[in-house]
């Protein structure tokens, strides 16, 4: 199969690693290929952690200039650092709630409306699905299920390769039982919402 590109970003304790392993834990369960790489050193201090991986028959998990088919940002701000990797051809799912760096409150950055930020993708990608993670996770029974919001609503754009029920089987393999009708209402939320957003 083509490669197909997703790049995640977000910041540490948003659950970007353990998406990246759902999906391709998925991957495996659906028997296709998948190499990806994350840069997790900052996960424990709230920095930058972005996921790249490639679906299909790769060798590097590094997504190359403009070669991003989907987008999944866990927060404003962090979506426009991959910009570099994104094309017009690009689909975005960007959560809605910023996570302000500590730069900024000691007033050495700053940090503009989180809606500038999700205008300007929408200047430059083909498709961009907004939602409020957060609170439709905190409505799904954990805010702690916020990744699995998110990639529920991935697995609503189009093209997305893998199906909903080896999504599912990875992630009942990978969460914990105790947190997993809440997971399993998230992501059926988040792919609910991006489906009615892409109609």
């Amino acid at each position: 199969m083509k490669n197909y590109c997703v790049y995640i970003a977000g910041v540490g304790g948003q659950g970007v690693v353990r998406t990246s392993v759902i999906i391709g834990l998925a991957c495996v369960k659906k028997g296709v290929g998948i190499v990806m790489s994350e840069i997790h050193g900052m996960a424990q201090r709230g920095g930058s952690v972005p996921a790249e991986m490639k679906i299909g028959d790769a060798y590097s998990p590094i997504i190359e200039q403009g070669g991003t088919d989907l987008l999944i940002s866990f927060e404003p701000a962090e979506s426009l650092r991959a910009m570099n990797k994104l094309s017009k051809d690009t689909v975005a799912v960007v959560n809605t709630r910023p996570i302000v760096p500590v730069t900024v409150a000691l007033g050495t950055s700053m940090y503009l409306d989180p809606q500038a930020y999700i205008d300007e993708l929408k200047t430059k990608l083909k498709k961009v699905v907004v939602l409020d993670a957060e609170s439709i996770a905190l409505e799904a029974g954990n805010v702690l299920s916020l990744n699995m919001v998110m990639l529920g609503a991935a697995a609503a754009t189009p093209g997305f390769p893998l199906e909903k029920e080896f999504l599912v089987a990875a992630m009942k393999d990978n969460l914990p039982a105790r947190a997993m009708d809440a997971n399993l209402r998230a992501f059926d939320m988040g792919f609910q919402q991006a489906t009615k957003d892409l109609q």
